[in-house]
């Protein structure tokens, strides 16, 4: 059962012996189950068919994305769809590649959401290039699984290396480095959803481990469920599932009229929930929010951390690639008491999900946590440099170093830079056509490269805009709801998120946004008209609302 039995109980608090000693310290006995080694089976791909196909597909991948433009950038299909066009088991006998290439525009394209296209809006920036792509084929055909250094050196040491030219290039301070003198530096991660759930284990188990210095005989189970963390309400849900999969009390700070997360409510918190024996220990500072980009003060909240020897992690998952940009560092100030920080290249900065990466300042309380060594898996090495398996929860681990080796040479500094402010601007040019129409207001300020906006008037106006926008489909968009003034807000989020973007897309956007706001006041007038002449409204919104509060339905 290899070491991850041990490693998942400890991540639950259950304590965990093995009848023999450690778990999986014995060899097998079988030797394999003997005879002759099997051929490869007549229909696998060879190299020489491989080189053919492959460029095959790499044709398909670009030519899909010169023409990216010409298909509908959202999906028309319904749950269920893609079972009547496969059959119900697979297939016995070999397939040609010529069918199952085909079956590529007939089963899979029409269940496809085109993120690369420039007409797609949604969420935040997804990030994508050539470079990337290269860099994930190299990747699958060295196939190491990089747990160790001894299992891939290159694939320990181009980690540390990108990490450390990523940290420079986004100003961050040099004790996250490899390169320095201190005990900290960068690892790439799944997600930053893994990472605050990384952050909190080992945040929750250096917490116990200070306090069994003082008394080694505490009970540990009663000591954790007194433990707290904390985070903005702007933070992203994966921050509150964290708090969950932790088995600890994740509280939500209410943040200030810019949606941003201030110190003083912080100093407040803290105060409240030591009163009632509670143990503050994390909180999640959050730079570039999911909902309008905001970004928590963390000069004002990294210093009540370190009085407090509470766990400061950083989450700059979308706005962190924009700090390679100067201009925008400003946001940064206060990142020194930061213990952890994250962000996604692969939302920003070019490279293809997934690859997050990570910086911590200690290295020891992610070892300390997540250590579990079996005798198969230590090298003659260890010490000398880190064994990545420690600083995550999975084992196994990719090459995804590549691919950001690949983009950052590809791209340059200069390069990278000039794809973050060309999206910037972009939303800017958005949002001035938007305000110049008349019949709009921004929710707030168009930030790094994030419009968001609603029409004036009531909330059910933005919503029945939204609606009437999916319904047509000629662009992708998402809504969101805030708290602000006192009031709950809806309002609508258009993210820069293409590379191949261009002012021209921004107009196709925009006037996508116009007629469906003509249609919409229409529609509108007759529907305040008809509720006059006392017959019930028959509108029904797109996504179900019934978990907001009933002030954001009017």
């Amino acid at each position: 059962m290899a070491s991850r039995l041990p490693l998942t109980l400890r991540l639950a608090g259950v304590r965990f012996m093995s009848a023999g000693g450690e778990f999986g310290s014995g060899a097998g006995k079988g030797g394999g189950a003997g005879g002759s080694v099997s051929q490869r089976p007549e229909a696998s791909m060879d190299s020489k068919q491989f080189r053919e196909v492959g460029k095959q597909m790499i044709d398909y991948i670009a030519d899909y994305h010169d023409n990216i433009r010409q298909r509908s950038v959202k999906h028309n299909v319904s749950p269920g769809y893609l079972l009547p066009l496969l059959p119900d088991s697979a297939p016995e006998d070999p397939e040609r590649w010529e069918d199952i290439f085909k079956d590529i525009e007939k089963v899979i394209m029409p269940g496809v959401m085109h993120w690369r296209s420039p007409r797609f809006h949604g969420y935040f920036a997804v990030g994508g290039s050539y470079p990337s792509i290269l860099g994930d084929m190299l990747g699958d055909a060295i196939g190491c699984i990089g747990f160790s250094w001894a299992s891939g050196p290159a694939c320990t040491e181009l980690e540390m290396v990108t990490t450390d030219w990523l940290g420079k290039m986004m100003g961050l301070p040099e004790h996250f480095l490899h390169s320095h003198s201190g005990l900290g530096g960068g690892v790439i991660q799944t997600t930053a959803s893994e990472t605050v759930l990384l952050c909190v284990l080992a945040a929750r188990n250096r917490m116990v481990a200070r306090m069994k210095e003082t008394d080694p005989d505490m009970n540990h189970h009663s000591v954790i469920s007194r433990f707290v963390c904390y985070s903005s309400d702007q933070a992203n849900s994966s921050v509150h599932r964290s708090g969950l999969l932790a088995d600890v009390r994740m509280r939500k700070l209410q943040s200030d009229d810019n949606f941003s997360l201030r110190g003083e409510t912080l100093r407040k918190a803290i105060e409240e929930d030591k009163a009632k024996g509670l143990i503050p220990f994390f909180i999640c500072a959050t730079l570039g929010t999911t909902g309008c980009c905001a970004f928590d003060s963390i000069k004002e909240i990294g210093p009540l951390c370190e009085k407090e020897g509470i766990w400061l992690h950083i989450d700059a998952a979308y706005a962190g690639s924009a700090f390679v940009c100067p201009e925008y560092r400003e946001h940064l100030e206060g990142v020194e008491y930061a213990e952890t920080f994250s962000t996604n290249p692969h939302k920003w900065m070019l490279c293809n999900y997934d690859l997050s990466v990570m910086w911590i300042k200690n290295r020891e309380y992610l070892v300390d946590a997540f250590n579990v060594d079996p005798f198969y898996l230590k090298h003659q090495n260890e010490g000398r440099v880190p064994d990545f398996r420690h600083w995550q929860i999975p084992l196994g681990r990719r090459f995804r170093a590549l691919k950001l080796w690949f983009v950052l040479r590809c791209y340059g500094v200069k390069g990278i830079q000039q794809y973050i402010r060309t999206h910037v601007s972009l939303a800017e040019e958005l949002e001035a056509l938007l305000v110049k129409d008349g019949r709009f207001e921004m929710h707030v300020p168009a930030t790094m490269a994030l419009v968001c906006f609603r029409l004036k008037g009531t909330n059910k106006l933005s919503e029945m805009l939204h609606d009437h926008i999916m319904a047509r489909g000629d662009i992708y968009i998402i809504p969101d709801y805030a708290r602000a003034q006192g009031k709950g807000v809806y309002f609508i989020r258009v993210a820069m998120v293409s590379e191949y973007m261009t002012s021209d897309d921004i107009e196709v956007t925009f006037r996508a946004i116009q007629r469906s706001a003509d249609c919409v006041q229409e529609r509108y007038a007759d529907l305040l008209q008809t509720e006059k002449n006392g017959v019930k409204d028959d509108y029904m919104p797109l996504i179900n609302n019934d978990a907001c509060p009933a002030d954001f339905k009017k």
